[in-house]
């Protein structure tokens, strides 16, 4: 029983983790003011270029790095556009979410011979696994009884790949920056009252651009952790919602990294107990089909019962322009 628990467990945290990095993308964008509807669209084309950097050097860290960097390309447009430019940033979001998914299978089709889906990382160049090789060390003195040894509690819960534990530091790190630095006081100025911040010297365009694209940057992350550590390659329904679960994930947190961070948790636990549930071992007579709508239902239930009770920054989705001083 304590082993299936911890298997649910191990199977939440490591789905969760790419909604932990894109809700945290979600969060600093929109504290800043600028709505990010592309999250999804920002995460396939990280998922993508992870996943083909993968493939073609063999080097993990500098798949992870470039699918950063990609989705930060497309949280550059999405700030010129939004703030820039004024435009929609509704409308703009949605432009990239048509976009990204675009632009990641022509490139993959250029490249991989006509291929729509990358070709599969082997399992020494996914992202590494930093306490696998100590539980093994450890099991194997054998001073420790079956404590460290494959598939015990310890293992499955605290044996995951290293973006998990990122996700987890990246949330702690966004935590302070927003609520115990000046940067951050400036950042959730600029999202609530954005003409009050620049009659006090802030420069408001400049935040947005920096939070926008640092939304991107998380975003692309988010698609690299799923293209590199849960499964080994790209394909086009690999993301396939999970940028609009983050969003759902952000308005559920109340746009706070550590709201993100619990309402990423829940929904990672959906998927687990879909996974678990589904598993030959329980013998469960439920339609796949069905268990796969469980994330998705529990998304809409959350949405329905909390979005009412969370109020976001006053000045999100709204265009600023320095005339209106």
């Amino acid at each position: 029983m304590l082993n299936n628990i911890a298997l649910i467990i191990s199977i939440t945290l490591m789905y969760s983790t790419p909604l932990i990095y894109a809700a945290l993308g979600g969060v600093i964008s929109e504290k800043s003011g600028v709505v990010n509807i592309g999250l999804e669209g920002m995460m396939t084309i990280g998922a993508f270029a992870g996943a083909a950097t993968g493939a073609l050097t063999g080097n993990p860290w500098l798949a992870f790095l470039v699918a950063g960097l990609s989705g930060g390309i497309f949280g550059l447009l999405h700030a010129i556009a939004s703030v820039t430019f004024h435009a929609n940033q509704v409308v703009s979001g949605i432009a990239i979410n048509f976009l990204a998914p675009g632009l990641a299978l022509f490139i993959s089709r250029r490249i991989f011979n006509g291929a729509t889906m990358t070709p599969l990382i082997p399992l020494e160049n996914k992202m590494p696994l930093p306490f696998s090789n100590i539980f093994r060390s450890l099991h194997n003195q054998g001073r420790f009884g079956n404590v460290f040894a494959r598939n015990s509690i310890v293992d499955l819960i605290f044996n995951q790949y290293v973006t998990v534990y990122i996700a987890f530091i990246l949330v702690a790190i966004l935590w302070f920056l927003l609520y115990k630095t000046k940067f951050g006081l400036r950042i959730r100025a600029v999202g609530e009252h954005p003409k009050a911040a620049d009659t006090l010297g802030v420069n408001v365009y400049g935040l947005r651009y920096f939070c926008v694209i640092a939304s991107g940057v998380l975003a692309g992350l988010g698609g690299a952790s799923l293209s590199l550590a849960i499964v080994s390659t790209f394909r086009a329904t690999l993301v396939s919602g999970q940028g609009f679960i983050a969003l759902a994930a952000v308005i559920f947190g109340k746009w706070k990294p550590q709201g993100a961070l619990a309402a990423c948790l829940l929904f990672g636990l959906a998927t687990g107990l879909r996974i678990y549930l589904g598993g030959s071992a329980v013998g469960l007579d439920v339609s796949q089909n069905l268990l796969s709508m469980l994330p998705y239902v529990i998304t809409l239930v959350v949405l329905v019962g909390f979005v009412g009770k969370a109020v976001a920054p006053a000045s999100v989705g709204l265009p600023y322009e320095k005339s209106d001083k």
